[in-house]
């Protein structure tokens, strides 16, 4: 019997390697995660994000877990309004990304109400019912089984929590959609290879954002996973999407 394939960009591989195959990249770009964010976004991901904050409705004394959390500027705000009766959990399946993080909120003095935990969105190592909030800010495309991520999410999610997923999706207007394909598949790899000398990792990421779901079918995993009152919000003309779900 044949093994079961997944994408890595526009490849297919078997499922077991993809996940090894998506540390490599984070591995290469943890240095220059920022720098990346900056070049696929133009720098608007900042904004991208504090909507994501604003619409996530964290308050004082949540627990909050923050999967993929990169380099922990989403972790960093956070940890400011749950204050000290709170706890902000920053989680990356990547030993590269996590330490990176973690330097950059320790450096910052942000350490007394965050935690940190390498863990894979499939498998998330925490109780049943124990996050008022979880977000995941580019990181729900890299993951092999979205639908099994879904799922763990919800189980760690306390009843009437909240989950917000911010991720690449489908532009709505076509000339836009055109731009975008050029800027990602012409002009990205060309400056991941100018700033950070890796053309290859920047070219799967464009890839990746192109095999993600679209805004109306990861709206229906997130139905079929078991949230409800779930929508989303598209910004910059549909290129980012935040998907919200609530645990009944």
């Amino acid at each position: 019997m044949p093994e079961k394939t997944t994408h890595f960009g526009y490849k297919t591989v078997d499922v077991e390697e993809k996940a090894g195959k998506v540390a490599e990249v984070f591995h290469s770009v943890a240095g220059n995660y920022d720098l990346m964010n900056d070049l696929m976004s133009g720098g608007i991901h900042r904004l991208w994000k504090r909507m994501t904050i604003e619409m996530s409705g964290v308050r004082k004394g949540h627990k909050v877990l923050d999967i993929a959390g990169g380099t922990g500027d989403l972790a960093a705000k956070f940890s400011r309004i749950v204050g000290p009766e709170g706890t902000v959990v920053l989680a990356d399946i990547n030993d590269s990304m996590l330490k990176v993080g973690r330097d950059r909120l320790v450096d910052r003095g942000i350490v007394d109400n965050v935690r940190f935990s390498q863990a894979d969105a499939q498998y998330l190592p925490f109780p049943d019912n124990t996050f008022d909030v979880i977000t995941i800010a580019f990181g729900l495309r890299n993951v092999t089984d979205k639908d099994m991520a879904l799922r763990s999410m919800l189980r760690v999610l306390k009843p009437g929590g909240k989950l917000l997923i911010l991720e690449f999706s489908k532009p709505k207007n076509p000339l836009l959609s055109k731009v975008y394909d050029t800027y990602s598949f012409n002009i990205l790899p060309k400056l991941g290879k100018l700033f950070a000398n890796d053309a290859d990792s920047y070219q799967y990421l464009a890839e990746s954002i192109r095999m993600h779901p679209d805004q109306k079918t990861l709206l229906d995993m997130l139905n079929t996973a078991g949230f409800a009152n779930s929508d989303f919000h598209n910004m910059t003309g549909g290129v980012v999407a935040l998907h919200r779900g609530v645990k009944p």
